[in-house]
């Protein structure tokens, strides 16, 4: 079991699946059985593998609502306990994103866990959001990377993130270089407002042309509108969409991984 990710790896513009866990332990909707979602997980990293997936990434989205920072020891734990088992099962490309900005804890996850990216919601920006004031973690970050010698993991970082509103300086192409000059991000993400909402092709644009780092397209991706982003984007977070019957909470269907990512082989094939 290794870290996967290699310089082809946004070259084919991936297909990340989220895998959008169950209440967890130490949060206020959990139920108690903490083997129902386990499986619920393995079950939907095995529907993505099956369906042809590049990667999938691991989000705590049933633990609403959210902390800032998740200190739960057990949520931590919990979370470990399912991305081992998936990485060591299909030793696919990995990520993690601790919601809502624990991207220190989830360097400590993918460290661990050999994980290959994480997700950090506030990098470098101060944000207003559900869970209050959001600050930025670059440096505490980049802190525990050292800390840890790690140079493998890598930070895909949002910019403008949904569900959040920025305090100070909004203006996309800024952020965008600050997180990449300042906040030493590896990768970018770009959403659109909320959960399964779409981006805003402009917007992708926009960070395309303002910074060297890949750009991912981070919400609202589907079957219909993933050609639009083709030409501009170098990757695709998608979760709502791979559900059944469209559903965030429902399990992932494969045949709508399979579907997609037979369209994403056509898409590739125009690039060679």
């Amino acid at each position: 079991m290794s870290h996967v990710i290699n310089e082809n790896f946004f070259r084919k513009k991936p297909v990340i699946g989220v895998i959008h866990l169950m209440p967890l332990p130490g949060s206020p909707r959990y139920n108690g059985n903490f083997e129902e979602v386990f499986e619920r997980a393995f079950s939907d990293a095995k529907s993505y593998v099956e369906g042809g997936i590049d990667a999938v990434i691991v989000e705590n989205f049933g633990d609403k609502p959210f902390a800032i920072r998740v200190r739960e020891a057990e949520t931590l734990a919990a979370i470990s306990v399912i991305s081992y088992a998936i990485k060591k099962e299909f030793n696919i490309p990995l990520g993690i994103n601790v919601l809502r900005n624990s991207g220190v804890e989830a360097l400590g996850i993918a460290h661990v866990v050999k994980a290959d990216f994480i997700r950090v919601n506030s990098l470098c920006q101060v944000l207003t959001a559900p869970e209050g004031i959001i600050k930025p973690i670059a440096r505490e970050l980049a802190l525990k990377k050292k800390v840890l010698n790690e140079n493998t993991v890598m930070v895909f970082a949002d910019v403008n993130v949904k569900h959040a509103t920025p305090l100070g300086k909004a203006d996309l192409e800024y952020v965008v270089k600050e997180c990449e000059e300042r906040g030493l991000a590896d990768a970018i993400i770009v959403t659109g407002e909320r959960t399964g909402s779409e981006t805003p092709i402009e917007n992708v644009v926009k960070a395309k042309g303002a910074s060297y780092l890949p750009v991912i397209v981070g919400s609202g991706v589907n079957y219909s509108n993933i050609e639009k982003y083709w030409k501009y984007a170098d990757g695709f977070i998608i979760g709502t969409y791979f559900k059944v019957k469209n559903k965030v909470d429902n399990p992932v269907d494969a045949e709508r991984v399979r579907k997609l990512m037979e369209k994403v082989r056509r898409l590739r094939e125009s690039l060679q």
